[in-house]
């Protein structure tokens, strides 16, 4: 097999993967949000360290707690945090619909993000794009009477998150592992304090389901799996395959998201949202072909 083809293997695993993930988190509904997102750091943690170790690159890590490096891996780590929480509470408070148009939004606030603060020119094909997406979210507020808060929070944490990473010079293994140390702390005390303290999670239940269930502590501890192994898959075929690729078979993980939504938890999908949906497939469609004719137009370059 082609490096190619194992690259296009590789990212189809990874957004399948990400995009099923509602199906698995909702198999820990029960669980306070706040609890499997610490035992989601953890165990993430767990992996991505063993995986670091396996290729003796652990003395990587240091290097990332110094200096301005330190103050990008914080923060990063504080935006990946809060986009995984909310992820995991659009699966428990059933809006994995917004969650997934969150993601379909995504590259469009990449635009607007590139455009701000790295001076990127915008192209007429992404400005329409952008336009579409704008209109969208106005019918979405206009029509439900309230902005689609959860898209908008994961698919900007989400942006401003691929910005600090575009900043950082160490690899994305790396520096995701330093991310998940620094919140593993947090992650500790919370458990802690759901096990012993008598926390309470959201709507008053109780944490502390660790140990006190099999099922649930092998769901918990596989879902540091789910969280390494899709990020590694990725990074392995950005590396074999031109970002038109890339960017366009991403668009399966909220593809997936969106129908497991409604054929498989049965989520409702209104009028406003039957026409502002369409609007974000037409501003990706149009985004996608501006991204894979420059990417096109580049090799040509490079080649000539």
């Amino acid at each position: 097999m082609s490096e190619t083809r194992k690259g296009i293997a590789a990212i189809i695993v990874a957004c399948t993967v990400w995009g099923l993930s509602p199906l698995y988190y909702k198999l820990l509904e029960h669980v306070p949000p706040l609890e499997v997102l610490s035992h989601r750091t953890l165990w993430s943690l767990a992996m991505f360290g063993l995986l670091l170790a396996v290729q003796g690159r652990l003395g990587h890590l240091p290097a990332l707690f110094r200096g301005q490096s330190a103050l990008l891996v914080a923060l990063a780590a504080l935006v990946i945090s809060v986009n995984w929480g909310g992820f995991i509470l659009s699966v428990q408070i059933g809006m994995v619909v917004e969650a997934s148009l969150g993601y379909f939004i995504f590259p469009l606030a990449m635009v607007v993000l590139g455009r701000v603060l790295f001076g990127e020119v915008i192209t007429r094909g992404k400005a329409i794009a952008l336009a579409l997406a704008t209109t969208a979210v106005l019918t979405l507020t206009l029509g439900l009477g309230v902005a689609p808060w959860l898209s908008l929070l994961l698919g900007g944490t989400f942006a401003i998150y691929g910005v600090i990473k575009k900043t950082m010079t160490s690899g994305p293994i790396v520096s995701v592992t330093a991310e998940v140390l620094i919140l593993a702390p947090v992650a500790i005390i919370w458990l802690l304090g759901t096990h012993f303290a008598g926390w309470q999670g959201i709507v008053g239940r109780t944490g502390g389901v660790f140990g006190t269930d099999w099922w649930d502590s092998v769901l918990l501890v596989v879902s540091g799996l789910i969280t390494a192994v899709p990020l590694v898959l990725f990074s392995y075929a950005s590396r074999r395959l031109a970002l038109s690729t890339v960017g366009l078979v991403q668009y399966l993980n909220p593809s997936l998201q969106f129908t497991g939504a409604v054929v498989v938890l049965g989520e409702t999908i209104t009028v406003w949202h039957m026409i502002a949906f369409p609007l974000i497939w037409l501003a990706l469609a149009i985004y996608s072909a501006e991204v894979y004719r420059h990417d096109r137009a580049s090799r040509r370059a490079v080649i000539a």
